[in-house]
């Protein structure tokens, strides 16, 4: 199996090994209970106040009663149909403030749907427009699949399952029953299905594998193409690469054992970089904040600590249990044997956590700045807004342009210490 043939099957197999471990993070909400409310009692004692005094005083048979209680009763649902259409209007008004919380993790969070923009119509009315994502749920062995806008972005229940949560809670989606109530397990918990669906990061990670698979094959081509001539135009960007991450970064760390680990580690560093840049441009196909994603980072590590722990020689293991250079009481105690065990899965946690929160915080700050422009101009108006709205954009396109290079650093630094961590379990004792 050659160079290229071992690199296309490291992407392969990262990307399966990703999408594999998405999860979507539960939710919990709250239902309201009309029965409670003042205007349905009213309703009820004046309703059957009336009914008994008309049947007294016309002395209605049994079967009149009857039929004068069932309009009754349609009547009072009508009220309620009523009663909560109106508390959704009001509700709507409510979501209509500004929510500084809930747009920013919304926008930095997973969804079941790529959300693209909104826009108000002629009645006044906002639209969310969005591409609608495959719905895969397993619940108690049956299998359900169907697309997220079946949803209406959560306003609509669909086969016994409704979609909740958003903003500063995760998007879930749990079991609900035939009224509309959310079913509940022996334990009192919302009984909620296995989630398998393609969220939002699931696609953009099958975009990003896609994009990198047609770079590679396509610079391939050029090489055969061309021969021994200077490479030029998009072969030569990747040629650089290629070569920076082969001589500065793998090489200096594993030696003579670099041919034997460059192809997963290039693909990781392709991987996370292409990642971490399109998750900077706003627009579909980029815009999702994959490497902000716990799970992702999770995987990564996860994937080298793996091949670093499976490759790991005898000398590795050995001064694991057994450390060279501290006293012997300390190895029978066995302070630092568990220094060392605890040491061995710290690692791939470190990586795990700095690539997930670097890449977070810096779309938090950036969308930061653009919410402090409407929140301003909510407080003191346009007339304050307007100025604060440059300088908050010129502080936007500033963190833009640092969190490039920070996309950069974050896949250098990943793929440089599993180069590290990989070396530190192979290398040759002499």
């Amino acid at each position: 199996m050659n160079m290229r043939t071992r690199s296309i099957f490291s992407w392969v197999v990262l990307a399966v090994a990703v999408l594999v471990a998405q999860g979507n993070i539960q939710a919990q909400t709250d239902e309201t209970v009309l029965s409670n409310h003042p205007a349905f009692q009213v309703v009820d004692y004046f309703s059957d106040t009336v009914v008994d005094e008309v049947a007294i005083a016309l002395e209605m048979t049994a079967e009149e009663l009857s039929q004068a209680e069932e309009a009754e009763r349609l009547w009072i649902e009508e009220e309620e149909c009523w009663t909560v259409e109106s508390t959704a209007s009001a509700d709507e008004v409510n979501d209509n403030s500004l929510d500084p919380g809930a747009i920013i993790i919304g926008h930095v969070t997973d969804a079941h749907s790529w959300h693209l923009f909104d826009y108000v119509s002629k009645e006044g009315k906002e639209h969310s427009v969005a591409i609608n994502l495959p719905i895969i749920l397993l619940n108690h062995g049956h299998l359900d699949i169907f697309m997220s806008g079946k949803f209406h972005h959560g306003h609509s229940d669909y086969k016994g399952y409704r979609l909740v949560g958003g903003g500063l809670s995760k998007e879930e989606i749990i079991c609900v029953d035939e009224d509309g109530n959310p079913l509940l397990d022996e334990a009192g918990n919302v009984v909620k299905p296995i989630d398998l669906s393609l969220t939002k990061t699931s696609s953009a990670i099958v975009i990003v594998v896609a994009l990198l698979v047609f770079l590679i094959l396509h610079s391939a081509r050029q090489y055969r193409k061309c021969g021994s001539e200077a490479p030029h135009g998009l072969q030569s960007l990747i040629e650089m690469l290629v070569v920076h991450v082969k001589d500065d970064i793998v090489g200096p760390m594993l030696g003579h054992n670099t041919d034997r680990f460059l192809p997963y580690l290039l693909t990781l560093f392709f991987f996370i970089f292409l990642c971490n840049v399109l998750g900077l441009i706003p627009f579909f196909p980029a815009g999702a904040n994959i490497t902000g994603n716990i799970g992702v980072t999770c995987i990564l590590a996860l994937i080298t600590f793996l091949i670093t722990n499976i490759n790991g020689n005898k000398h590795y293991w050995k001064d694991i249990f057994n450390t060279p250079g501290v006293p012997a009481w300390l190895k029978i105690f066995p302070l630092m044997p568990a220094v060392e065990v605890v040491g061995v899965f710290t690692k791939p946690i470190v990586l795990m956590i700095r690539l997930f929160a670097n890449m977070t915080a810096g779309h938090i700050v950036i969308l930061g700045f653009v919410v402090i422009i409407f929140i301003i101009s909510n407080l003191f108006g346009m007339a304050v807004g307007g100025p604060v709205s440059v300088v908050s954009l010129l502080f936007s396109v500033f963190i833009n342009v640092l969190e490039c290079l920070v996309a950069y650093i974050q896949a250098y630094v990943f793929t440089m210490l599993s180069a590290l961590y990989i070396n530190l379990a192979v290398e040759d004792h002499e």
